[in-house]
């Protein structure tokens, strides 16, 4: 791999080699004190293991007064008020204590501290609490993101006995999914408020920072007031503050050649454009994990499902190299080839265990070669017995809640247009008991979504099956909810070839018909996916697209580079089967052109429909 590629996973690992040895100067044994966004953060792609080898005696929370002495007298409301501050998603916080961030166990005063914090007040004010009764010899603060003036000299009047030996921003401010995904694990953003907005203008400048890239252009969704303001405002951020300027609209890891018509093309983008995506059942493994079981910061929590073990209740699903080599090349397989690669992963493990069974060991040598073979046959159960677990979950789930015919159904109202027939067998799953409450709302809000402006839409009709059904009101209400957040009126153009001539959506058709459709679940593709042909071909329409010019904004896109770097940032969240697709995209076009996804959260429907309930 091209180090100078966009790779989400790379730039924070190079952040956190610097990181456990203070950037050179923190030798020896060290605590690493952290908050709960970062924590998260370095849980993306580093384990509890690899931190504690790199010298690292202690990983302690700052913001937790179950770890910190110096805030035990702090009520829990302050606490509760650090987690917001911070972005992270307290409900995923395990009670303030994640799995990478170990309970303080002993006197460490001789010990120096390596501090890494979001750049926030409250954090600060962290920071002078620790430095006014200090546990530690030394402190090496490093914040991930740009650090603002008046904070920086609170800290330094507040550190009396010159314990701060160096400040540095290390721009690690956004999770690291996967090399071509990062997420800013930022919830309700489809309407966010001044402060989530805040949240999302500095986790995209940390991209940009910790990707060493400067777009050369910015574009922006037209149809969405919040994508202008955020494109604006980074543009005018980068234009004010030198930071930026380390590289100017060149990047070498999209083709052969590091010359200025390499350009970086920032795409700011938003959710509301494409409400169906977050609506599909998913059937690649990332997608569908996240789908029926939920991934959140790579964990999966197992816990309650039938026959799976004590050790089994939460498991890691991590994409960064070294972790889980099945996960990282596997997570965008299919539901079919994932069986037959589990089904080989766990042959193959049962004939090397076979070789090392203790009956084979026949002299000193044999026993010898067991012992140091054992952990890696330890960890290696542990894989397996996790992917088989997880498997035979999603395949007893698509089976108790009828996916596979519920997906066909969804995948053909999100791609063909054919009403009489998709409101007589949408009414007919309405009715059946066999179809989840779930199931019926989304393939309501789905019908609803493509038939919002035809004649005689039936939407009434289809409300009244939902109750019929066993759909709860508020949830029907859910209707409402997404034609006004996304419904036609709303939305850009394109969701249903709406901007495509009449030329383009025949070819179209007369291919897939050529070409056949190679499973009937996968038949969707995203918007999104439209709007990445157009641009690295150059017909991104400026009238849909316009590009932040010096003086503001404006459409002239005419006679734009060609870009061979774009970072789409997708305001409101995306979803794994836009990142399952950007990835096969970087795949097919390796060499040539590299997209990176970004945005406010990863969806599922769950998550989707629960911030709809919020407009």
């Amino acid at each position: 791999m091209n180090s100078d590629q966009l790779d989400g996973i790379s730039a924070i690992r190079t952040y956190v080699d610097r990181l456990v040895t203070g950037d050179g100067r923190c030798n020896g044994m060290k605590v690493l004190l952290l908050d709960g966004a970062t924590t998260q953060i370095l849980s993306c792609v580093s384990t509890q293991s690899e931190i504690l080898s790199r010298e690292v005696y202690l990983v302690s929370r700052l913001d937790d007064p179950r770890c910190n002495p110096n805030l035990k007298e702090h009520s829990n409301n302050n606490n509760n008020s650090i987690n917001n501050e911070n972005g992270g998603d307290s409900s995923n916080d395990n009670g303030g204590i994640h799995s990478l961030a170990l309970q303080e166990e002993a006197h460490v005063g001789h010990m120096k501290a390596v501090v890494f914090l979001r750049p926030t007040d409250n954090n600060i004010g962290l920071l002078v609490r620790e430095l006014s009764r200090p546990r530690f010899s030394e402190y090496h603060i490093y914040f991930s993101g740009i650090l603002p003036p008046n904070l920086f000299q609170l800290l330094c009047e507040n550190d009396p006995q010159d314990r701060v030996k160096q400040v540095q921003e290390f721009y690690a401010d956004f999770l690291p999914i996967n090399p071509d995904l990062v997420s800013l694990n930022c919830r309700n953003t489809l309407q966010m408020t001044s402060a989530l907005y805040k949240r999302n203008i500095l986790g995209l400048q940390s991209m940009l920072l910790a990707n060493k890239r400067q777009p050369g252009t910015i574009r922006y969704q037209k149809s969405s007031r919040l994508a202008k303001q955020l494109a604006q405002d980074i543009s005018a951020n980068i234009k004010s503050d030198d930071i930026f300027h380390f590289r100017r609209g060149t990047g070498g890891g999209g083709g052969t050649n590091n010359n200025n018509n390499n350009n970086l093309l920032l795409l700011v983008v938003d959710r509301m454009d494409d409400p169906v995506t977050p609506l599909l059942s998913q059937w690649t493994y990332q997608a569908m994990v996240h789908e029926l079981l939920g991934l959140n910061n790579n964990r999966v929590i197992l816990r309650g499902v039938p026959n799976v073990s004590k050790d089994l209740e939460e498991v890691v699903l991590s994409s960064a190299p070294g972790h889980d080599a099945f996960f990282q090349s596997h997570r965008n397989s299919n539901f079919g080839e994932l069986g037959e690669a589990i089904q080989k992963l766990l042959q193959d493990y049962q004939a090397r265990s076979q070789q090392h069974q203790v009956s084979n060991l026949k002299s000193i040598e044999d026993m010898q070669s067991f012992m140091e073979r054992y952990p890696e046959l330890r960890s290696e159960s542990h894989t397996v017995s996790k992917h088989v677990a997880i498997m035979g979950e999603l395949a007893r789930l698509v089976e108790v809640c009828s996916l596979m015919d519920v997906s066909a159904f969804e995948q053909d109202l999100a791609c063909t247009d054919d009403q009489g027939g998709h409101l007589k067998e949408l009414m007919s799953k309405l009715d059946s008991s066999s179809i989840k409450i779930p199931d019926k709302l989304r393939l309501g809000m789905l019908y609803a979504l493509r038939y919002e402006t035809a004649m005689q839409n039936a939407i009434p009709a289809v409300k009244e099956a939902m109750r019929r059904g066993g759909v709860p009101p508020n949830n029907i209400a859910l209707i409402d909810a997404v034609l006004k957040y996304a419904g036609a009126k709303v939305r850009g153009p394109g969701l249903y070839g709406t901007n495509q001539s009449s030329l383009s959506k025949m070819t179209k058709s007369f291919m897939t018909s050529v070409q056949g459709v190679s499973n009937v679940y996968s038949q969707h593709s995203p918007l999104l996916m439209d709007t990445i042909e157009s641009a690295v071909k150059g017909k991104l329409r400026g009238e849909d697209y316009p590009m932040v010019s010096k003086l503001g904004s404006g459409i002239g896109v005419d006679n734009l580079p060609l870009p061979q770097e774009i970072l789409i940032f997708m305001v409101g969240g995306m979803t794994y089967e836009e990142a399952t697709k950007v990835s096969d995209f970087n795949e097919a076009n390796a060499g040539r052109v590299r997209v990176i996804l970004g945005g406010s959260t990863v969806h599922n429907s769950t998550s989707f429909l629960e911030e709809l309930k919020l407009i």
